[in-house]
C-alpha cells in the first residue's frame, strides 16, 4: 500500500502565558510528544483524546498550518483542513474566500468559477455568501469551510469537529458525502469528533492521544472500546482524585527550567 502520511517522533512545544505575570518568563510544556505512525492511502483515522489532549495540534500539523518542533513529518499529497472558522478571513464575504482559497492554489479564473459555483450549490448559503464571513454564525462558518474543501478536492481531509455545529440535516449531508470519499474516491480521511457513534460508523483506524503522546492505534472498534472504558474510569473518579490525576498528567508536559544552553538544545532552539 501507498503511504500517505508518515510521522516520526514528532514533538510541538508551546508556550504558557504567566497568568500572574506577562512579562515574566513562562513554561513551556508539549502540545505533542514523540508521537510516530504511518497511514497509508485511502485510511479513514479517528483522533480520538479527551480535552486537551493534543487532537486539534495535530489537525493543524497534518494540514501544514503549524510547525513542528521535533521529528520529522511527511505528507503525499494536498491536505485540507475543515474545521470551525479555520482558514477563512472574517472582512471578506463568502464569494471571496472562495476565490481568494483557489487564487492561493494557483487556480486560473475558470477553474475558480467552477468551484464557486460547486460551494454555492453544496453550501446552500444563498445571498449569505455574498455577506462577509463576520456576520455568519459557527453553522454557516461550518457549512462554507466544509464546502471550500470538498470542491477544492484533496487528498487528505482533515476533518476537526466541523460536523458538531449547524443543523443536523446538512451534518448528514457532509456524512453521506464523506461517505462517497471513503468508499467510491479512495481519499484518506482523518476525522476528529465527540461522537463516538460517528467515529465508529465512518472510521477504519483509531489514533488515540492522551496528554500529547500516542496512546494507541489500530482497528477502530479496539481502540474506541479501550478509550471510552478510560473515559468512563476518568469519570467515576470524585472530582479532586480527578483534579489531582490530571494535574500530575499535566505537569509531566511540561519542560524543566534549566540553564539557557541546555533548555535550548532540548526545545530544539526555540
Amino acid at each position: 500500500m501507498e503511504t500517505a502520511v508518515k510521522v516520526d517522533h514528532i514533538s510541538k512545544i508551546y508556550q504558557l502565558k504567566n497568568k500572574d505575570n506577562p512579562h515574566k518568563a513562562s513554561q513551556r510544556f508539549y502540545a505533542l510528544k514523540d508521537l510516530s505512525f504511518t497511514i497509508e492511502k485511502g485510511d479513514v483515522v479517528g483522533i480520538l483524546g479527551t480535552n486537551g489532549s493534543g487532537k486539534s495540534t495535530l489537525s493543524l500539523i497534518l494540514a501544514g498550518i503549524s510547525d513542528i518542533d521535533q521529528g520529522s513529518l511527511e505528507i503525499h499529497g494536498e491536505q485540507s483542513l475543515i474545521a470551525i472558522n479555520t482558514g477563512l478571513n472574517m472582512q471578506l464575504t463568502g464569494e471571496e474566500n472562495i476565490k481568494v482559497k483557489g487564487a492561493l492554489l494557483g487556480l486560473k479564473k475558470k477553474e475558480i468559477q467552477r468551484i464557486t459555483q460547486s460551494v454555492i450549490d453544496f453550501a446552500e448559503l444563498d445571498d449569505f455568501l455574498y455577506q462577509p464571513v463576520k456576520k455568519y454564525s459557527s453553522g454557516m462558518k461550518s457549512r462554507l469551510g466544509f464546502s471550500i474543501s470538498l470542491a477544492l478536492d484533496p487528498d487528505i481531509f482533515i476533518v476537526d469537529e466541523a460536523l458538531s455545529v449547524g443543523d443536523k440535516g446538512f451534518a448528514k449531508k457532509c456524512m453521506d458525502r464523506m461517505m462517497e470519499l471513503r468508499d467510491n474516491e479512495g481519499k484518506t480521511i482523518f476525522f476528529v469528533s465527540h461522537s463516538m457513534s460517528q467515529v465508529r460508523k465512518f472510521c477504519k483506524t483509531g489514533l488515540w492521544i492522551e496528554g500529547g503522546q500516542l496512546q494507541e492505534i489500530g482497528d477502530i472498534k479496539t481502540v474506541c472500546d479501550h478509550y471510552e472504558a478510560y473515559v468512563n474510569q476518568l469519570n467515576e473518579m470524585d472530582p479532586k482524585e480527578k483534579k489531582k490525576y490530571l494535574n500530575q498528567k499535566f505537569k509531566k508536559r511540561v519542560l524543566p527550567q534549566t540553564k539557557k544552553g541546555f533548555f535550548s538544545k532540548l526545545t530544539g532552539g526555540l
